[in-house]
């Protein structure tokens, strides 16, 4: 081989080295885009998660600004007004069913007969005396100073004899002229039929 064949080869060979230590480093540079894909994905991951979760938080603060009452009815008391905030358990307003019932404080010398079912007709003043009709439907299991804040206490002292009062709840009977009238907190007189037949009884 003469010389000028030999340099030939040589530059040939380092030329081929060349390549290939360009063709390693093509390889890690391409192995680094790879990893920076992986942590680029990993943190557009991470910031979806996060884009979703301050989504889902919106949504339940916009579920949380609208206020749904358990029932139908009639509100009163408001003491709340547009764009005011307000704190977990304060009383926003006062809801008045439209379920009507009384409840009448009867003493309890006239409880004797008194029976779930009987029916009842009752007074309102407030409605220049209308009479209205009803049903007992339950009877307290004690008396109201049973359940009052301050008992009474007749421990000591003269004792004198007061008789207590026991409340029945009354529902008042459906699809009556100006039942619609009735507001809580009016005055009633009220009269329990107590010879009458059970309501839903057998006759």
């Amino acid at each position: 081989m003469s010389r000028r064949e030999l340099d030939v080869t040589r530059a040939a060979n380092a030329q081929t080295v060349a390549a290939v230590a360009q063709a390693q480093a093509s390889l890690e540079i391409a192995r680094q885009d790879l990893q920076t894909v992986i942590v680029n994905r990993g943190s557009l991951e991470a910031a979806v998660a996060s884009a979703e979760a301050a989504v889902e938080l919106a949504r339940i603060d916009l579920s949380n600004t609208r206020v749904l009452a358990p029932r139908d009815g009639q509100l009163g008391q408001i003491g709340v007004r547009l764009g005011a905030y307000v704190n977990s358990g304060a009383q926003l307003m006062a809801l008045v069913p439209n379920q009507l019932w009384v409840i009448a404080n009867m003493k309890e010398t006239q409880m004797d007969n008194v029976q779930v079912g009987q029916p009842v007709t009752f007074t309102v003043d407030a409605l220049n005396h209308r009479k209205f009709h009803g049903t007992v439907q339950r009877i307290s299991p004690a008396t109201g100073a049973e359940f009052s804040l301050l008992q009474a206490d007749n421990a000591t002292g003269n004792f004198v004899k007061i008789a207590q009062r026991v409340p029945v709840r009354i529902t008042v009977d459906p699809d009556q002229e100006q039942s619609e009238r009735l507001r809580p907190g009016l005055s009633v007189v009220v009269s329990i039929d107590t010879a009458g037949r059970l309501k839903n009884s057998p006759p």
